[in-house]
């Protein structure tokens, strides 16, 4: 008798934690929704593994196969829950984080601020050394020097320690000399050397993504730590791999060490499916439109080969209608899926600005409360609100039914917050959040195409996510796109 062996996929998201389980032998497919636990992602993902494992009445240990999409490494930075990180470079260069680039996401704008470095000035230090661009040593690495600053820094109670030295692409011994003292002044330390990380020159963006890799690496250790630990414990002995940024995947071990290659693990799965869902109809030219509870990512396709830059800033400013700007987030060097992500979710709020505009974005409801309609508590309107108002959901059938939708607390949060201040009906304020959100995302599309020098008239929309099958159709009118597609379950095709 064979033994069927089967294949999760989970996607954490920022609303809802999605999960797949597939038949190896036979192609069935279960799938899953769980809402996602902001306050441990880990929980969303083992609460989904266990429903789905439950539901198909499949015994752990014959999952063959566990793959995991998340977006746990980038919020952490954007939420500021990073670990407390020291960075230590080549000596007169310890302000290198702090001058950063003279570049601003808006030309104009007078009341522009920086993003705050990762590491502040008091636990950035010089050391004396000096390479020049062909690794030659001009000046030798003075190890006491570095072993006063890591007694300093272990003084100052740090997690994580960046090593960024000067022309270390060409040669990395000083770096890791450096790196074996600090592992013998403090062996418990996350220490990540640039030159490992990403061997390349221009020291600001090698630094960067360094110092990105050791602020995150405490928070993704214990988040992978505590899944891996509860999934061995139930007895699941398949091999767990992470979405890079890039489309591929790598081990949970190698996500804990280098955790900056998955910055954007979920929304480029979401862009791997979208390529795979056209191929299967003859489409290989793809403007992929992932619109979930908190984002929207759009992605495009060309020749089935999604378009991958190293020109990629984590945490930037998710504006609701250009999308993030350049100068706006940390730059790293690492390959990711060429994305435009707005601040424009399902659960993205709409608000009346002080000069009584209707805005929608980027703050969103999330998981708790989530949207009004939810009953969970929210007070305040959101897209799928809206949607609701204007008769897009079905409020029985919301989940597959799992979850009632609440029109009447829909209707209250809408009139309350944007109806009656705006001097408008219901339907009207209903249809001007959802207006408001596809322009948005019209822009997006058009910054992922016709400002890249493509016609979005040659392309096919794929439309998923949770919120984006609702959208997709008028975003594909607006834009001329031919052909939209739609996926199976499109809430959980990143996860798939």
């Amino acid at each position: 008798m064979t033994t069927e062996k089967y294949r999760i996929g989970i996607d954490t998201g920022g609303t809802f934690t999605d999960g797949v389980l597939i038949n190896e032998l036979t192609g069935e497919i279960q799938i899953t929704k769980v809402p996602s636990t902001p306050d441990d992602p880990s929980r969303g993902f083992l609460n989904a593994a266990a429903r789905l494992l439950r539901e198909a009445s499949v015994e752990p240990k014959q999952v063959s196969y566990v793959v995991h999409g998340t977006t746990v490494a980038t919020n952490a930075i954007i939420e500021g829950n990073i670990a407390r990180t020291g960075f230590i470079t080549t000596e007169g260069f310890r302000d290198m984080l702090e001058i950063a680039r003279q570049i601003r996401p808006s030309l104009y704008d007078l009341q522009f601020e920086k993003p705050r470095p990762l590491v502040p000035r008091y636990l950035c230090f010089g050391v004396p050394e000096r390479l020049n661009a062909l690794g030659e040593v001009i000046a030798p690495l003075d190890e006491d020097a570095v072993r006063i600053v890591a007694l300093k820094l272990k003084d100052e109670g740090v997690e994580a320690v960046s090593v960024c030295l000067l022309h270390s692409y060409a040669n990395q011994d000083h770096e890791q000399r450096i790196g074996k003292i600090l592992h013998e002044v403090m062996p418990d330390v996350a220490i990540s050397l640039s030159s490992e990380i990403v061997p390349e020159f221009r020291e600001y963006f090698r630094a960067s993504t360094a110092v990105v890799n050791s602020s995150i690496r405490p928070i993704v250790d214990r988040y992978l730590g505590s899944i891996e630990e509860r999934l061995r414990a139930d007895g699941l002995e398949a091999e767990l791999l992470v979405m890079q940024s890039n489309g591929g995947v790598y081990t949970f071990e190698a996500a804990r060490e280098r955790p900056v290659y998955m910055v954007e693990s979920g929304p480029a799965a979401g862009v791997i499916a979208a390529s795979f869902v056209a191929e299967a109809i003859g489409e290989f030219n793809v403007l992929s439109f992932d619109m979930g509870g908190t984002t929207t990512k759009v992605a495009l396709i060309q020749d089935g080969e999604p378009k991958v830059t190293k020109e990629y800033e984590v945490g930037a400013t998710a504006g609701a209608d250009t999308g993030a700007g350049r100068g706006s987030g940390y730059p790293i060097k690492t390959p990711v899926i060429d994305l435009v992500e707005i601040g424009a979710g399902g659960g993205s709020i709409a608000w009346v600005d002080p000069g009584g505009v209707l805005r929608v974005g980027p703050r969103s409801a999330g998981a708790v409360p989530g949207p009004a309609c939810y009953g969970q508590g929210g007070t305040e309107p959101t897209i799928t609100d809206a949607n609701l108002i204007l008769g897009r959901l079905n409020p029985d059938y919301f989940l597959g039914g799992e979850v009632l939708l609440h029109i009447e607390q829909a209707e209250k949060a809408i009139m309350s917050r944007c109806a009656e201040p705006l001097g408008l009906t219901l339907l009207e304020a209903a249809n001007g959040i959802v207006e408001i959100a596809n322009s948005a995302m019209v822009n997006a599309l058009r910054l992922i195409s016709v400002q890249r020098g493509f016609d979005p008239r040659d392309f096919v929309l794929v439309g998923f996510g949770g919120a984006g099958p609702v959208h997709a159709t008028k975003l594909a009118m607006d834009t001329d796109v031919p052909l939209t597609i739609i996926p199976m379950s499109p809430g959980i095709t990143s996860a798939l």
